[in-house]
């Protein structure tokens, strides 16, 4: 079995507890549970990377984050965290949030002038929070799922409570989209593209991946570039690249495509057995 510090009760159990912090009933689940999601994952990184005390932050603490083996294992970590949040019981999700505020609690970083800062700095926290939001919305809009304006607004909102569980204070979090969209066009002068963070380009762009896993070698690449096409204009523009691999029309029949092709059984479980393979590489080498 898949070690991980992240455990939940399937949603589907009709012993647990609670339904957590979110429910069947929200948009939250919703949008979660669409497969497409993982390309609005890396979508975030490329996004939270611009920010240079966060990408500083992530490498310094994580000096092994391109080697196939840890990256992957990183990534087992993030996803398994990001499960018992959305799905978890109560306590299964208000568990998971106390280990990561530890976590943070005890990193910090050090800026090329020799300032250190900690890592759970609520500016830096909001960041990765609005990062991975305005992403999940993003890809649920452009692929075409069935969501409204009022859906995403209400998604939005719904996410005040994963921020306030890795230690954000709600009333910061934007809660509709228009707050969301406010919030960028205020941060982006303190944006650019550091050492770091064309260093996360590179990793994320060409995935490392362990030995033998030919399906994410040939998948990865392509995903992430559709990923890339899907930034902002002006975040792609940062990272010297306007136009992206893809147009950003390209892009957008790239991500219903995506999505058509994940909605095959057979072609997703393909995939998430690949993923499990990388994810699960460092427990064959203890």
């Amino acid at each position: 079995m898949v070690s991980t510090p992240y455990r939940y009760t399937s949603p589907y159990d009709p012993a647990r507890d609670d339904d957590g912090l979110f429910g069947p009933g929200s948009v939250t689940w919703r949008i979660m549970n669409s497969r497409i999601m993982w390309v609005a994952v890396l979508r975030a990184l490329y996004l939270q990377a611009l920010y240079p005390r966060v990408i500083r932050g992530t490498l310094q603490n994580a000096a092994t984050i391109t080697e196939p083996v840890d990256a992957w294992a990183r990534l087992r970590r993030t996803r398994t965290f990001i499960e018992t949040r959305t799905f978890g019981t109560t306590t299964e999700a208000e568990r998971a949030g106390r280990r990561v505020r530890k976590i943070h609690e005890s990193l910090s970083g050090t800026d090329p002038d020799g300032t250190r800062f900690r890592v759970d700095e609520p500016d830096l926290l909001l960041w990765v929070h609005c990062g991975e939001v305005a992403s999940c919305a993003d890809i649920a809009r452009r692929g075409r799922l069935p969501f409204s304006a009022a859906d995403l607004d209400a998604f939005v909102a719904e996410q005040r409570t994963s921020a306030e569980l890795i230690g954000i204070d709600r009333n910061a979090a934007p809660p509709p989209m228009a707050e969301l969209d406010a919030y960028y066009e205020r941060i982006r002068p303190r944006l650019y593209v550091s050492d770091e963070a064309k260093q996360a380009l590179r990793v994320i762009l060409l995935p490392p991946v362990p030995d033998g896993n030919r399906v994410l070698k040939l998948g990865m690449p392509p995903v992430s570039a559709l990923a890339f096409s899907t930034l902002p204009r002006w975040a792609r523009h940062m990272y010297g690249r306007s136009s992206g691999p893809l147009s950003e029309a390209a892009a957008t029949a790239g991500l219903v495509a995506v999505r058509l092709m994940l909605s095959q059984q057979r072609l997703f479980s393909g995939a998430m057995r690949a993923i499990h393979r990388a994810e699960s590489a460092s427990d064959v080498l203890r």
